[in-house]
């Protein structure tokens, strides 16, 4: 373990000196060099001795997440190709995510949290929110979802959680950034509606709810400026906004131009340049091309962070119990840690399908008799698993989030604890050997190369010579149990039509194998729920013709319209819908009823609740998803959207009511024309649901939208005036000596025939008086007198 860096202790009958008091004390070089890292994974340290008022600077060490701690060991390479310290591996995001359970993803974080501070880190670079834009990211398996909802849920939880041992957070990557292609210098072109209402709501919702300790900046362009130096997004959005006070720091190697980044509020340039862009600091402020109270107030949020992340060296994590000196590794847990991830990865096994055999399955007290679906496995049958998947398990990806792992299951081994003798691998040549079994179970998905870090997917298919293998089989076993592997959305053309059932296990972190073992024999009721569509085909997806783009940009020419989003406006059928998940019990739910109040904050929300039965013979978790829709909105709007959810674990034969509580800002949309969120009045219609196209019940609720009109105009249309109270005298009054041959008001005239009017109703206002003559005072007291209503 490395050692901790010094400590810059103050004299103990002084209290504790606050973040301006240390500044104040520092040169205008020390605050420089506090801009950028130390090195490669710590910031800069300041000795006490070195500056005029005797408060120095501590050095913290940040590290990757942020499903596990990867730490290098001392000594180790500087970009952390090589092998890491041993860590627990929890699912990543893309397997966490499907749980949708808040309150596990927290205690992960916790988890983390410890572990970071066993190994004296202080801020763990995580977690990943940024949307799945395409599903041929090669990145996603680190992000939560297609839907700002769930990824700003999630994100938060992990944020609580890992806050809540006193190691800081930090978000990433802000902003737009969802592709790997080209990753350090596309421009992500995107308008502003989508851009707030889908890419930066679960940041919003994030900083606004879990006040992360810091932010990281991504390396892409948003619209043709540099994410480390966009002023609007990092301090326009982000501070005056959402009033974010944490520290951003940039993603290792994203500063274009450090001095332009200062201005724009990138607090820390990460990893260390050796000093060279502090010289440029230090030379643009002598210079006078920057304000030295951009550099103070850089380097005031570098010694808050330090500050806020002290407490951690208080929080010393439980250790092992176990006299096995194996089970302890630098003060944590590994075998509670390890515990957790294997809940984890069982809440994150999503059911897609479950059907029966078509014939009965072995014999004796144990057989499945062909009406019965095939999942959960009776340990009297006899399984052939298949698949190397099995033995040597995918678990995470791979990039700057791989972890080394404290240990790894694999789910034969697992299989064979529960079922003994009765579960038999079959090497891929002996496939046909599978017609001896009662049952095979295949293991198939995405080897580590086809999608990692730094690169995007060129297909989403699953290798031929493991479809080959599962025809194979098939061959000689119809009663086939496939298992998937992989990071990303893949093709399931070839896999669907001969499988039995399908467990989606996406990558499970390292207790997967046990956890799918779990699922397969009955000892968890699976309860995770797809955050992404699974399509019927790749070219049906959203940013098909737009990702990843040309040269230097890509355009987000698929709008608001993302993931389900998208396949619903369009009516296309899925193979799976968005939040689809089966149980190995049923639920019925009731008629849903909505309230208005407040939540703690004194906000406006909407209560839906629904009673949630378990109709089966097994207990099981359901999650309750909440959709709304408005029939006639001024603006484009989806067919509906996700506007919260919860999870309820219900007894075989129970019942319990299930609340979603959701803030009315869900159902705003962001309006171009006055650059604000707009609640749009009118009558919401509420779906509770078990996906985003298995829809249990509605309630309708009348909400009062906000009193904010649109200003009148030169660039307003005839149309947009006449719909304000006073537009139609405005108009009338506007034209009155403008009368025709005969003395009438010719807008009166024209009003009079319908055909022609709508051709003059979409005239801005301005074109009109140009044409008709209209003189500049009498414009300015029509568009006046409008805004008056």
């Amino acid at each position: 373990m490395n050692s901790p860096a010094k400590s810059s202790q103050q004299d103990p009958s002084h209290s504790t000196p606050s973040p301006d008091e240390v500044v104040a004390g520092l040169s205008l070089e020390q605050k420089a060099s506090l801009l950028s890292g130390g090195d490669f994974w710590h910031t800069k340290e300041i000795d006490p001795a070195d500056t005029t008022g005797g408060l120095g600077v501590e050095s913290i060490m940040l590290t990757d997440g942020p499903n596990g701690i990867r730490k290098q060991p001392s000594g180790g390479d500087a970009l952390g190709l090589g092998k890491s310290l041993p860590s627990t591996c929890f699912p990543p995001a893309v397997g966490i995510g499907a749980s949708w359970d808040v309150d596990l993803i927290e205690r992960i974080g916790s988890a983390l949290g410890h572990e970071a501070i066993a190994e004296n880190v202080r801020v763990v670079l995580g977690p990943g929110i940024n949307i799945k834009r395409s599903l041929l990211c090669g990145r996603n398996f680190e992000y939560y979802s297609e839907d700002p909802v769930i990824a700003g849920r999630a994100g938060a939880a992990m944020v609580r959680g890992l806050q809540s041992t006193g190691v800081g957070s930090c978000a990433k990557h802000f902003a737009a950034n969802n592709q790997e292609t080209d990753r350090l210098r596309v421009s992500a072109d995107v308008d502003e509606r989508p851009l707030r209402e889908i890419y930066l709501r679960a940041f919003e919702h994030i900083v606004t709810t879990a006040s992360p300790t810091a932010l990281m900046c991504s390396y892409n362009r948003i619209n043709g400026v540099y994410s480390s130096e966009n002023h609007w997004l990092l301090t326009e959005v982000l501070s005056d906004e959402w009033g974010f006070r944490g520290l951003v720091m940039s993603d290792w190697g994203a500063v274009n131009v450090r001095v332009k980044g200062v201005t724009a509020g990138l607090d820390l340039e990460m990893p260390g340049t050796d000093g060279r862009t502090n010289e440029q600091i230090v030379a643009a402020v002598n210079n006078g091309t920057l304000d030295e109270k951009y550099v103070d107030a850089s380097a005031r949020r570098v010694v808050e962070l330090v500050a806020a992340t002290a407490g951690s060296r208080d929080n010393a994590p439980a250790t092992s119990t176990s006299s096995d000196p194996d089970e302890v590794v630098k003060g944590f847990d590994v075998r509670a840690h390890h515990a957790l991830a294997r809940e984890a990865a069982s809440r994150s096994i999503v059911l897609l399908k479950n059907t029966p055999a078509g014939r009965q399955l072995g014999t004796g007290p144990g057989h499945r008799g062909a009406d019965r679906n095939i999942l959960p496995l009776s340990t009297h049958l006899s399984v052939a698993v298949v698949g190397r998947f099995a033995r040597d398990p995918r678990y995470q990806g791979a990039g700057s989030s791989q972890v080394n792992p404290t240990q790894v299951d694999n789910a034969f081994d697992a299989m064979t604890v529960v079922a003994g003798n009765k579960v038999t691998f079959l090497e891929d040549a002996d496939a046909a050997q599978a017609g001896d079994h009662d049952v095979a179970v295949v293991f198939l998905g995405l080897p580590p190369e086809l999608e990692s870090e730094g690169y995007d997917r060129d297909g989403w298919e699953i290798p031929d010579d493991q479809l080959d293998l599962l025809d194979r089989v098939h061959d000689a076993n119809d009663a086939i149990v496939v298992v998937l592997s992989h990071g990303g959305v893949v093709d399931l053309g070839r896999v669907e039509p001969l499988a039995t059932a399908i467990l989606d296990g996406s990558l499970l972190g390292q207790a997967g194998g046990t956890a799918t073992s779990d699922v397969l024999y009955g000892g968890t009721n699976p309860s995770g729920r797809l955050t992404e569509t699974i399509p019927l085909r790749l070219e049906d997806s959203p940013a098909f013709l737009n990702f990843p783009g040309d040269p230097g940009h890509t355009r987000y020419g698929e709008g608001i319209y993302v993931g389900y989003r998208w396949y619903d406006a369009r009516d296309l059928a899925v193979r799976y819908p968005f939040g689809h998940g089966l149980s190995y019990t049923t639920f019925g739910y009731g008629s849903p009823s909505a309230s208005k109040g407040k939540d703690s904050k004194g906000k406006d929300t909407i209560r839906v609740e629904v009673e949630v039965t378990n109709t089966g013979d097994l207990r099981g978790r359901e999650v309750v998803q909440v959709y709304a829709s408005i029939a006639k909105s001024e603006v484009a709007r989806p067919v509906r959207w996700l506007v919260g959810f919860t999870v309820v674990d219900i007894e075989a034969g129970g019942s319990t009511t299930a609340t979603v509580e959701i803030p009315t800002t869900e159902l705003a949309y962001w309006d171009r024309r006055t650059d604000s969120w707009v609640l749009e009045g009118g009558d919401y219609t509420f779906a509770a649901a078990s996906s985003s196209r298995d829809l249990r019940g509605e309630v309708t609720v009348h909400i009062d939208g906000d009193d904010t009109a649109v200003p009148i105009t030169k660039e307003s249309t005839v149309a947009e005036l006449l719909a304000r109270p006073k537009g139609r005298d405005a108009l009338m009054s506007a034209f009155s000596d403008k009368g025709s041959d005969n003395g009438s008001n010719p807008v009166a005239s024209l009003m009079q025939n319908e055909s022609e009017f709508k051709m003059v109703e979409s005239v801005p206002l301005g074109r009109v008086a140009s044409m008709a003559q209209l003189s500049d005072d009498a414009l300015n007291t029509m568009i006046s007198t409008a805004n008056e209503s």
